[in-house]
């Protein structure tokens, strides 16, 4: 996706550039590309950014380490403060904007590049807590074929300090 020129939005129809989105986003692993939506509207002082998109990437789930696929759906919106704004009336400043609403703000006579602004909405819409399923009960455990001494290692890797300590037992009798 190329940056959109933010004065060249003014000249667009109804001052909206719409992007149609079928491509993979830059830094964001997706096995399908991300397809959907990308509207920017240019609002006078602010830019309006919407998008509808989604993807299929793959998730390592939290409980049972196992790889999953995930269907990713984003639907976001965004105010984007323009600044510098170049001949503006004071009379032509909205007073209903909270600034509060306006978190980021990009020049007015700069570019917005849509492709960096949908790879941080799709990685804020990756889930907090990854479940392959949600009745995934976690890592399970072979421990039908192993002796008790051994059902104490969890972790292959922790054998070396097992055998440490049964080596330092022997020595403190």
């Amino acid at each position: 996706m190329d940056k959109i020129y933010i004065p060249q939005i003014l000249r667009a129809p109804d001052h909206t550039e719409s992007l149609r989105v079928n491509q993979s986003v830059r830094g964001f692993q997706s096995l399908t590309s991300v397809q959907g939506n990308v509207t920017v509207a240019h609002c006078g002082q602010y830019l309006e950014v919407a998008a509808s998109v989604e993807t299929i990437t793959t998730l390592t789930c939290d409980r049972c380490l196992q790889n999953y696929n995930h269907r990713l759906t984003v639907n976001a919106s965004e105010l984007i403060w323009l600044d510098h704004l170049p001949n503006v009336d004071e009379d032509m400043i909205d007073e209903d904007l909270i600034a509060d609403d306006l978190v980021e703000t990009i020049p007015s006579t700069g570019y917005f590049e849509p492709e960096t602004w949908l790879y941080e909405y799709l990685c804020l819409s990756l889930p907090q807590q990854k479940l392959c399923d949600e009745d995934c009960a976690g890592i399970q455990l072979d421990t039908d074929n192993s002796s008790p001494e051994d059902a104490a290692i969890v972790d292959s890797r922790w054998g070396a300090l097992a055998a440490l300590k049964r080596q330092t037992h022997h020595l403190d009798v």
